[in-house]
């Protein structure tokens, strides 16, 4: 499943709008699958600065621990208090309720940049 009105990574992040010109990102079906049964995740505070292609945070699973990417440069607006608790809502649901942060872009031109859904489908069949 690769919705087609979000823009994702080569690293399986996805990125969509949000309130305030913010944007929110999330894990893809196909990382969350390949990562398993995720069991914790580690996420900057808000306010912390990220940059695009370099790790801010961390999503654990029986099976790994994997780094997560910055997809654009920016600042963490907000971060999704519910995974703390509740860190399998990235399986159940990593479109909606399993969204990780909100990142207010530097540039909100970079995710023009970012891959389209016909992209990401290409590289994870491939």
């Amino acid at each position: 499943m690769i919705p087609e009105d979000l823009r994702y990574t080569a690293e399986h992040e996805w990125v969509v709008g949000a309130d305030g010109g913010a944007v929110r990102v999330g894990i893809t079906q196909f990382a969350q699958d390949a990562l398993g049964d995720i069991v914790f995740v580690q996420l900057p505070e808000a306010g912390a600065v990220v940059a695009a292609g370099e790790p801010l945070g961390e999503i654990e699973s029986t099976k790994s621990v994997s780094e997560i990417y910055a997809p654009v440069s920016g600042s963490v607006a907000a971060r999704n208090e519910a995974l703390g608790d509740t860190p399998e809502l990235i399986n159940s649901d990593p479109y909606g309720a399993g969204w990780l942060l909100e990142i207010t872009p530097a540039d909100p031109a970079a995710v023009d940049g970012l891959l389209t859904a016909d992209a990401y489908r290409e590289l994870t069949e491939s």
